[in-house]
C-alpha cells in the first residue's frame, strides 16, 4: 500500500511517467421495441424488455499528472489482450519513455508472461523491459485511481442500453475526448502518513 502512495506522491517525471491501469466490462443490450422519443415536460421512455447481445471489454490507462486517460473496446480480455493493449501504451501513447510506471490490480493477465503469450520471445522481453508495475495490495484496488476513472465511465457513459460494440467504442471515445479536453484529473489526498493513522489496525504489531 505505501508504495503505491509513495509513487503517487512523486513530482511528474516525462522520462517515467506514472499511469494507472484497469479494466471492466459492458453488457451490450438491444432494445425490442424502439424508444418513446422525448415530449416537451417528458423524458424519452424505454421499454422494459431488452435483447443480450454479449459482453465487451474496456481497458483503461490514466496518468494523473497529465489529466490524461485512453479506453479500448476489446471482444474478450485475454492475456493476448492485455499484451496488445500495453504494447499500445507503450509505442503509439509512450515512445520516448524509459520506463512507463503502472499501477495495477493483481490479475492473473496483468504480468509480463502475457508479453510472451502474444509476440516472440525478443520482442516480448524488449516490451517487458519498457515497464515497471507496481500492484495493488489484495482487498486495496481501491488505491488504483483508474477505478475512479472507470466509476466515471460507467457513471456518465455506460449507464443506458448500448446494442453493440461499435455503438460503445464511438461512445467511450467521445467520453475520452471530451475528458482529456477538459484536463480531468483525480484530486488525490490520502498519503503515507495518513494511512499510518487511518488504517493503523492493519499495520503488524511489533512485540517489545
Amino acid at each position: 500500500m505505501e508504495e503505491v502512495l509513495d509513487l503517487y506522491a512523486k513530482p511528474y517525471d516525462a522520462h517515467r511517467p506514472l499511469l494507472c491501469m484497469d479494466e471492466t466490462s459492458k453488457q451490450l443490450l438491444e432494445d425490442t421495441r424502439p424508444a418513446l422519443p422525448p415530449q416537451p415536460g417528458q423524458r424519452a421512455r424505454q421499454d422494459y424488455e431488452y435483447e443480450r447481445q454479449g459482453v465487451c471489454n474496456l481497458f483503461l490507462w490514466f496518468e494523473p499528472l497529465r489529466c490524461q486517460r485512453h479506453v479500448q473496446v476489446t471482444e474478450r480480455r485475454t492475456a493476448v489482450d492485455w499484451a496488445h493493449f500495453m504494447q499500445e501504451l507503450a509505442e503509439v501513447h509512450y515512445p520516448d519513455a524509459e520506463k512507463i510506471v503502472v499501477v495495477l490490480d493483481n490479475l492473473n493477465t496483468h504480468g509480463t508472461g502475457s508479453f510472451y503469450d502474444a509476440f516472440p520471445p525478443a520482442q516480448a522481453k524488449q516490451l517487458a523491459g519498457r515497464f515497471e508495475f507496481h500492484y495493488t495490495p489484495k482487498h486495496g484496488s481501491w488505491l488504483n485511481m483508474a477505478e475512479i476513472e472507470l466509476s466515471a465511465l460507467s457513471r456518465t457513459c455506460l449507464d443506458r442500453r448500448i446494442p453493440d460494440q461499435e455503438m460503445l467504442t464511438r461512445e467511450v471515445s467521445a467520453w475520452e475526448r471530451q475528458r482529456n479536453a477538459k484536463a480531468v484529473t483525480v484530486n488525490w489526498r490520502f498519503t503515507t502518513a495518513d494511512a499510518r493513522i487511518k488504517l493503523k489496525k492493519l499495520y503488524p504489531t511489533i512485540s517489545v
